[in-house]
């Protein structure tokens, strides 16, 4: 019979594997729907469409998955969702046509889905001091990310890009089947039925809840449009080949996923009030500079004209989305603990919630980017975007919380309260 501590060992392992694995799945056409938009001709908009079509129900089935998480408990759920993906992500591989691609993206969208379920199975098997560090474990799976920009780029450049779903239809099946052998149920986990999904939906009515999801919709969904994008970026702003612009869209990737259980330590050591709110003046200060497009401009000077040129070169770039990328790990986790500190019983659908509008944000921002590509023609209007997001979260997080808080006011007196 195992132990309590190598029953939490194993849970975690295999969560963050399962989940790096079915966001892999998830970013997919970050790198193949390059080729594919060679082939089909697409627009800067269509292409958008295309690698966000399943963000879309990755994020749609993250309020229901939740739910079900705490009715029925993770390791069943996760199991099955992992098995419901396989066939749907082996026959992208099979698509030829643009509406193909759309639907198909659909069905492997749901491999998204996954984050809901595995938050809320890892947390109830740790005590609460610990549950950010440990929820900070599970999330670094978005790293899956990075490992598309790694795998799949070499297996287009052998195999063909109708290749990657395949082989990644094969991993999902071995890892459903790993996971459950390898795991086990939480009987304080399994609901057996007895929760009212009404009673779950009251915390819809909840502001706070709301107020999360927009920060997460900037710390995740920024992250998955960027994820998502990135390796186009560089193909057309730097000219470089897939293999190395998916290389260097992977600095970003790679900390934004693998850096999150050191959120989760911070905000478990801190507060996560207070880390959020460092990562959002990072993520400001860092968007206004990557906003800048590259600019070309002469002035007339005693000597002549003159021409000057201002722009971001690849590395200071590279470097730019390295520090978002840093903090948007450490915000991942730090929301997630502000959600494990106020909704105990509820963390399953409140995840769900404040999950499903993240990736949201991450279906719907890769569309705005190619559309405000096509009507603007610069390329950095992406980053334009995500900075105007993130006033709005700083100036929701500085009035409705910082403003009254310790952290802004650390040598106030303390109130006099009356006897």
């Amino acid at each position: 019979m195992a132990s309590k501590q190598t029953k939490q060992l194993l849970v975690v392992t295999m969560s963050t594997l399962a989940f790096t694995l079915c966001f892999a799945v998830w970013m997919m056409f970050a790198v193949i729907g390059i080729p594919i938009k060679d082939a089909l001709k697409l627009n800067e908009t269509q292409f958008g469409l295309l690698v966000a079509m399943p963000v879309l129900t990755g994020s749609l089935v993250r309020l229901p998955l939740g739910m079900l998480t705490d009715r029925f408990g993770g390791r069943i759920v996760f199991f099955a969702l992992m098995l419901a993906t396989v066939l749907p992500i082996y026959m992208i591989g099979e698509a030829t046509t643009y509406w193909q691609f759309l639907v198909g993206g659909l069905f492997v969208g749901l491999a998204g889905g996954s984050f809901s379920v595995g938050i809320a199975y890892v947390a109830h098997w740790f005590p609460r001091n610990q549950q950010g560090f440990a929820m900070g474990i599970f999330g670094a799976g978005n790293a899956g990310a990075a490992v598309t920009k790694f795998v799949a780029p070499a297996i287009v450049v052998a195999l063909g890009w109708a290749m990657v779903p395949k082989s990644f239809a094969l991993a999902m099946l071995v890892m459903a089947l790993s996971f459950w052998i390898f795991t086990y149920s939480d009987p304080a986990h399994s609901g057996g039925g007895k929760i009212d999904f009404r009673e779950q939906l009251k915390v819809l009515r909840d502001p706070q809840v709301w107020k999360f999801c927009q920060y997460y919709s900037i710390v995740f969904g920024g992250y998955v449009g960027l994820a998502l994008w990135m390796t186009k970026y560089y193909v057309d702003e730097y000219g470089f080949d897939l293999k190395l612009a998916a290389l260097l869209a992977a600095c970003f990737s790679l900390p934004g996923g693998v850096l999150r259980a050191i959120g989760g330590w911070l905000s478990d050591r801190y507060g996560a009030q207070k880390v959020t709110w460092w990562v959002l003046w990072v993520s400001w200060i860092c968007l206004f500079i990557l906003s800048y497009p590259q600019t070309e401009f002469t002035v007339k000077t005693v000597a002549g004209p003159k021409t000057f040129n201002i722009g971001l070169n690849p590395w200071v770039f590279t470097l730019l989305l390295f520090i978002i990328g840093v903090a948007w790990a450490f915000g991942k986790a730090s929301v997630f603990k502000y959600i494990a500190d106020e909704y105990p019983k509820n963390l399953g659908v409140v995840s769900g919630v404040v999950g499903m509008v993240g990736g949201l944000g991450g279906f719907v921002l890769p569309i705005m980017f190619g559309a405000l590509v096509d009507l603007t023609g610069v390329r950095s209007s992406a980053f334009m975007l995500l900075y105007g997001v993130v006033w709005v979260s700083l100036s929701l997080a500085y009035f409705t919380e910082m403003r009254r808080s310790d952290a802004m006011h650390p040598h106030a007196p303390e109130p006099m309260h009356s006897k």
